[in-house]
C-alpha cells in the first residue's frame, strides 16, 4: 500500500503541544509577548487609551452657614496687650485662613465675632472705642467678601449707656446680623436686674443674641493645670442659661432669639435639676410654663460638641431646628465639626436644618 509523504508544512503549522493549543497560536501568543516586552507600557497605555477619562470630583457648591466664627483685628490685639492675654489661634488668625477654612468645609458664610478675652477691662470708654473698632472691621470684611460673612456685634457690656449705643450703631448703620455677649461680668450673668435696659432693646428688636463662654470672676484658674475653656467654658454657659430662667428674664425677652455655644454647655446634662428646681415655689413663679418651654425656645451651636454624647443629650431635649452649625474657628477647624457631625447619625433631612435651614430662619437676609 503506497503512503503519501506527509506534509510537514501544515504538520508544523497546526501541531500542538499536548494541551490543546496548535503551533500556530503558540507562535502567535509569542510575537505579542515579545512586542510587550520591547515596550512593557504598551498594553497599559493601549487599554487606558480605550477608557475614558476619570473626572476629577466635584467639590461640593459652599452652603453651610457658620454662626460661631472668629477673628481678631489687628487694633484688638494692640488694644488688648498688656490687659489680657489673647490665645495663639487668635493672634494667628488672618482673613485668608479664615477663607481657606471656610472653603475646605463647603461654608459659604461665616458670623464673625470676638471671642475671650473679650472688650471689658474696667474701663467703659475703652471698652465701647474697642467695640467701635471691631464692629467696623467686620462690617469691612462683610463688604470685600460678598457673601461670605456676617457678624455678631461686639457689645460694650457691662456699662448698659455704652451697650446701647453701640447696639443701635451696629445694627442700623453696619447693618450687623445680631450682638455677641459674654456669659457674664464681673460676676453677673445674664439674667441679673443690671443688664434689663440692654436686653430690653434687644427684645424690642427681636434681635439675635449669641451667647459665647467665659471665665467667671469667681473661678479663673481653679486647677493651674486645666486650662478654664476646658471645664469652666460649659459651666458658664450652663450658670447664664440658669440665672435667665430662674430670674424671669427668659419669659420677659421671649423674642430675643439666643443662640448659645458648645450644645448648652453642661445645662443638657442638668436637666434634671433644673426641672427639680423649677418645683421650689419661688423658681416656679419665674417659670410658669415649666424650664423646658424656655430652653426649647432657645437655640444651640455645635461647635466643639460636634460628638455623639454631647450632640445626643442635646437633641433629647431640643428639636433639631434649634441647632446651629458652628465651628469655634479658629481654635477648632470646620472641616472637623462637618466630619465628626456626620458621625452623630443625624438624618439627612436634620443635619441639612443644623448645617444651613435654621440659621437663615434666624437670618433671613442670607437667602438672598
Amino acid at each position: 500500500m503506497k503512503h503519501s509523504a506527509p506534509n510537514t508544512t501544515a504538520n508544523a503549522a497546526t501541531a500542538t503541544c499536548g494541551c490543546g493549543i496548535s503551533r500556530r497560536h503558540l507562535l502567535a501568543g509569542a510575537a505579542a509577548f515579545a512586542a510587550t516586552a520591547v515596550d512593557p507600557f504598551a498594553k497599559a497605555i493601549a487599554q487606558t487609551s480605550a477608557q475614558p477619562p476619570v473626572q476629577a470630583a466635584t467639590p461640593p457648591a459652599p452652603f453651610r452657614i457658620d454662626v460661631h466664627h472668629h477673628l481678631t483685628p489687628p487694633d484688638y490685639i494692640t488694644a488688648v496687650h498688656g490687659k489680657a492675654t489673647v490665645p495663639p489661634p487668635s493672634t494667628n488668625w488672618t482673613i485668608n485662613k479664615t477663607l481657606d477654612d471656610m472653603d475646605a468645609a463647603a461654608v459659604q458664610t461665616a458670623m464673625l465675632s470676638i471671642s475671650t478675652p473679650g472688650l471689658w477691662f474696667g474701663d467703659a470708654a475703652a471698652s465701647a472705642k474697642l467695640a467701635r473698632a471691631c464692629n467696623e472691621y467686620s462690617a469691612k470684611l462683610g463688604l470685600e467678601n460678598k457673601g461670605r460673612f456676617g457678624s455678631f456685634a461686639a457689645v460694650p457690656m457691662p456699662n448698659a449707656d455704652a451697650a446701647l449705643g453701640e447696639i443701635s450703631y451696629a445694627l442700623d448703620t453696619l447693618k450687623a446680623d445680631g450682638v455677641l455677649v459674654f456669659t457674664s461680668y464681673e460676676g453677673k450673668w445674664l439674667g441679673d436686674a443690671s443688664f434689663i435696659p440692654v436686653f430690653e432693646e434687644l427684645n424690642r428688636r427681636k434681635a439675635v443674641v449669641s451667647v459665647h463662654p467665659t471665665t467667671a470672676a469667681c473661678c479663673g484658674n481653679l486647677i493651674p493645670y486645666i486650662p478654664d475653656n476646658v471645664v469652666e467654658f460649659g459651666t458658664d454657659t450652663t450658670r447664664t442659661i440658669a440665672s435667665l430662667i430662674f430670674s424671669g428674664a427668659a419669659e420677659r425677652w421671649p423674642d430675643i432669639k439666643f443662640i448659645f455655644s458648645h450644645a448648652g454647655g453642661t445645662m443638657p446634662f442638668l436637666i434634671e435639676r433644673f426641672e427639680f428646681l423649677a418645683r421650689m415655689p419661688q423658681a416656679a413663679k419665674m417659670v410658669p410654663n415649666g424650664v423646658r418651654a424656655p430652653l426649647q425656645r432657645f437655640f444651640y451651636d455645635t461647635a466643639q460638641a460636634s460628638n455623639p454624647a454631647a450632640m445626643g443629650a442635646l437633641r433629647l431635649l431640643v428639636e433639631p431646628t434649634q441647632i446651629v452649625f458652628g465651628t469655634d474657628f479658629p481654635f477648632r477647624t470646620s472641616i472637623e465639626h462637618v466630619n465628626n457631625l456626620a458621625g452623630c447619625k443625624v438624618v439627612a433631612p436634620d443635619l441639612r436644618k443644623i448645617e444651613r435651614d435654621n440659621a437663615l430662619g434666624l437670618l433671613p437676609r442670607l437667602r438672598v
